[in-house]
């Protein structure tokens, strides 16, 4: 039989608390989602110990003492990338012989687990100074602000590769059952780039961008897409423009295209792709893509075309709403990455 999760602190004193006010174990049962013998078992503790902490268990002593735990665990919060192997080391030569699994289990229960690094675009001290900056001075900024702002980026979406992911229900033995696999090609088998725009009522022109793009190109897109955007979403007078610090972005020539046109501009700082709500929707977008398996780079278009097209507006909505979230996440992570909200 598997072990079963154990009970929070938290939920271990409800269930003190709601029968002391007079309710039987079945009611809290149900009120908190926990067996009726559980909720049994933690009230005659209570009764017999007047608490509800875990008692001491038998069992083997720990082979790391408490000093040791101590150290491993401020040797791992300084540098995240020591490897098991140093810190078996650095206990042998403390005088204790442990393995690498020890190691790991040790660390698991002060809630630290090994994890892929995540890769994300590099931030030098200027781009956090900006970050903080621009999440400073936005923070108090009224919901309808947000709302009247149309976001912009490109993204690359590949025939096959890294967006065709999902999961399978299949036997042991059986994860190489042609059901059960998704089909690669080197380099992608090829792939489109795609320009796009939302605002907080829904998605705007998507574009497939099938030459390399240049400053000239760009401003083509723009001239075809963002106005017809702007008026197909019904955005209020004064709205604002949101595109990232590419060079195609912010060359001499857009910039003036951009101010004979009058579109306001948010100013951005650099390298805070997860500040722009858009990757949200990208992320969305390659999903379903992958579900309806394309074969071609012809079909790869016309289905992104059409999910696009599908994306609900309440997704964009609720997007712009959390915004404040986003740069609450920024200040309180010191001008570093976020985990992109959604």
């Amino acid at each position: 039989m598997a072990k079963t999760k154990e009970l929070s602190k938290d939920t271990r004193n409800k269930i003190v608390d709601l029968h002391q006010a007079g309710k039987t174990e079945s009611a809290i049962g149900k009120q908190l989602g926990v067996k009726k013998s559980t909720v049994g078992a933690i009230i005659r503790k209570w009764k017999t110990y007047k608490t509800t902490d875990n008692l001491p268990r038998s069992g083997a002593p720990r082979k790391i003492s408490p000093r040791g735990v101590k150290m491993i665990t401020r040797t791992v919060s300084k540098n995240p990338r020591t490897t098991r192997g140093d810190l078996v080391n650095d206990l042998q030569r403390a005088g204790t012989k442990v393995t690498k699994a020890t190691i790991s289990n040790t660390l698991r229960r002060q809630g630290l687990k090994s994890c892929s690094a995540r890769r994300v675009p590099l931030l030098k001290p200027v781009h956090v100074r900006a970050r903080l900056k621009f999440a400073r001075e936005h923070l108090d900024d009224p919901e309808e602000d947000w709302e009247n702002v149309i976001w912009s980026d490109e993204t690359k979406i590949e025939l096959f590769g890294k967006n065709s992911t999902c999961r399978v229900w299949r036997r042991k033995n059986a994860e190489l059952h042609p059901k059960n696999t998704i089909p690669t090609v080197k380099h992608g088998g090829g792939n489109i780039m795609l320009w796009g725009c939302f605002s907080a009522k829904g998605p705007g022109r998507l574009i497939h961008v099938k030459e390399r793009m240049n400053g000239a190109m760009y401003r083509e897109i723009l001239s075809k897409t963002l106005l017809p955007s702007a008026r197909a979403l019904k955005m209020k007078r004064g709205w604002v423009f949101l595109h990232d610090n590419d060079p195609k972005h912010t060359a001499r020539a857009t910039k003036e295209w951009l101010r004979k046109k009058h579109f306001k501009i948010l100013e951005w700082p650099s390298q805070s792709p997860d500040l722009n709500p858009i990757e949200n929707l990208w992320r969305e977008l390659k999903i379903h893509v992958a579900q309806r398996q394309p074969q071609n780079i012809t079909a790869l278009e016309e289905i992104c075309m059409e999910e696009w097209a599908k994306l609900p507006a309440t997704v964009c909505k609720n997007l712009v709403a959390t915004y404040r979230k986003r740069l609450t996440s920024v200040i309180a992570n010191k001008g570093y990455y976020n985990k992109v909200l959604r």
